[in-house]
């Protein structure tokens, strides 16, 4: 292996990796005590104290209610920016190699490892173990597991901890990536500063039981330090540079540089893009928004309204093509295979009285029902008229009618 691989990969393995905090106890429930944080993406340093000694009987009810709306400073987390703007350099000259000089052979093998990786998170972290819309025999768990951690976004039990807390509070200042603080808060921002006091509180009570009983979730936790850079950064530039013959720097910033950058990104549109540019059909409430683009982008995922109305439907959307959601035509895959099962979804009867209560209506049941009120308004009028007559000599013709027709060439 060319010796630059290892040197570059354990330079970003060092800027990104600590070992993480289970319960985020290294700042106390009042915000105060700040942690001296070596994480890429906000991983916290081995704790030093127990959940017992951070939250006192008074911080209970903290708990169970809404922001605390104690004023907050950003502290920045520079090796995250730092790391954060040689990746982004890295991507822009490994974007210039790909249409230079690289292989397409290697331009193939960074989208087939960047779809694996997708997949890691959209129907691993998120679908499957974030929101349990689905249970998956073990060959998937770890499939998912190691696609995962190709995509280096943090273990999964951490990202199943931050976006279980999103959901449970979404913008507000316990929202890891709260929206309200703007695009390129929501979007990257969020990265490069320590969390919120009010994300640390938040975290402490998620019930993450179900997670601490995966042995393949706990395995990836565990030797997460050594597993993320040999399959984010190692074996990727490894396969292009002996396999592929690609020369070292397209090997490594197209493949693992360019391709992990692209990923990232896509993802974090749903924390940016997907709660400020949209419509929202199934509630105008809430900031998250149905985003065609975004859905493109991140395998499935910008259907982004209905699944904060709906967060356990392993699809993320009512849409019965895979056009827009690759990620649910290889959860139906792997179904078909028996790898997945227990596939839970919605109805379409719970949707429709979801659209008509509290949709934008942008969907296609606000049309139709405003097109059956119509129809039923218009027979209404037809058939329930006080005063229908067949004709002039009817009785029931109404006397003042009669009196005020006119009538031509009357002959009496």
């Amino acid at each position: 292996m060319a010796p630059n691989v290892l040197g570059n990969t354990i330079l970003l393995a060092e800027a990104c990796i600590e070992q993480e905090d289970r319960n985020n106890n290294n700042a106390s429930v009042g915000g105060t005590q700040q942690y001296k944080n070596k994480s890429f993406l906000n991983v916290p340093p081995k704790p030093t104290t127990t959940v017992t000694d951070e939250i006192k009987p008074t911080d209970v009810a903290k708990l169970s209610g809404a922001s605390t709306g104690r004023r907050y400073h950003h502290v920045y987390v520079w090796r995250n920016i730092i790391a954060f703007v040689y990746l982004h350099l890295g991507f822009l000259y490994g974007s210039y190699l790909l249409v230079t000089s690289a292989k397409w052979s290697t331009f193939f093998l960074a989208l087939i490892l960047g779809s694996c990786g997708a997949l890691g998170i959209t129907a691993g972290a998120h679908r499957l173990w974030s929101h349990r819309a689905y249970k998956a025999k073990w060959p998937l768990r770890l499939f998912l597991m190691l696609a995962q951690t190709l995509a280096f976004q943090n273990s999964v039990y951490e990202w199943v901890r931050d976006h279980r807390v999103h959901h449970k509070f979404t913008d507000t200042d316990a929202d890891p990536h709260n929206a309200t603080r703007g695009f390129f808060f929501s979007h990257i921002g969020w990265l490069m500063v320590k969390k919120h006091p009010d994300v640390k509180t938040r975290g402490q009570a998620v019930d993450m039981s179900d997670l601490e009983q995966d042995a393949i979730v706990m395995f990836q936790k565990r030797y997460y330090a050594l597993l993320m850079p040999l399959f984010c950064f190692v074996l990727p530039t490894f396969l292009a540079y002996y396999y592929l013959d690609e020369t070292f720097s397209n090997a490594w910033y197209v493949v693992a540089i360019f391709r992990y950058v692209l990923s990232l990104n896509a993802t974090w549109l749903v924390n940016s893009a997907a709660h400020i540019w949209g419509t929202k059909p199934y509630d105008r409430n809430i900031s998250p928004t149905n985003n065609t683009f975004v859905a493109i982008a991140a395998y499935g995922e910008g259907w982004h309204n209905y699944h904060h109305v709906f967060p356990w439907d392993y699809k993320t959307s009512e849409l019965g093509t895979y056009s827009t959601n690759f990620t649910t035509a290889a959860i139906d895959f792997f179904a078909r295979i028996g790898w997945a099962y227990d596939l839970k979804s919605v109805s379409d009867d719970l949707i429709r009285k979801r659209v008509l209560r509290t949709g934008d209506g942008s969907h296609q049941y606000n049309e139709q029902e405003l097109n059956a009120r119509m129809i039923d308004y218009i027979n209404q009028l037809d058939h329930e008229s006080e005063q229908a007559v067949w004709g002039w000599d009817d009785k029931d013709m109404n006397e003042e009618d009669r009196q005020d027709a006119t009538v031509r060439n009357k002959v009496e």
